[in-house]
């Protein structure tokens, strides 16, 4: 199953996707112009073999809810995400408002 989910924080307009997997669920909360995501994202992949598209995303390990991926720590960034501001460390919802901040609005 797939629940997708319009979600506001501190007037930052996003969207919480979750999808229900045998023995496991993805998380992830996107912006206009990137994610974050629960540990099935992989960052290496991103930063690597496409580095080119820029990805700004980043990853949260142990989380199994779009609550805990908002509230834990990021343990991985790509390249693109570091360069505007989000760093390991950071919680997750620290990093969706950096991305809300950097969106241009058409």
């Amino acid at each position: 199953m797939v629940t997708v989910t319009p979600l506001t924080i501190e007037n930052c307009s996003c969207v919480a996707t979750t999808v229900t997997l045998p023995k496991t669920d993805l998380v992830i909360v996107s912006t206009n112009i990137g994610y974050i995501m629960c540990g099935a994202l992989d960052v290496g992949l991103l930063n690597a073999r496409l580095k080119d598209r820029q990805i700004i995303a980043a990853r949260a390990v142990g989380v199994k809810t779009v609550e805990q991926l908002l509230a834990a720590p990021l343990e991985s960034v790509t390249e693109a995400a570091h360069a505007i501001g989000i760093k390991v460390g950071m919680t997750g919802k620290e990093a969706i408002l950096l991305m809300c901040r950097h969106q241009t609005h058409p």
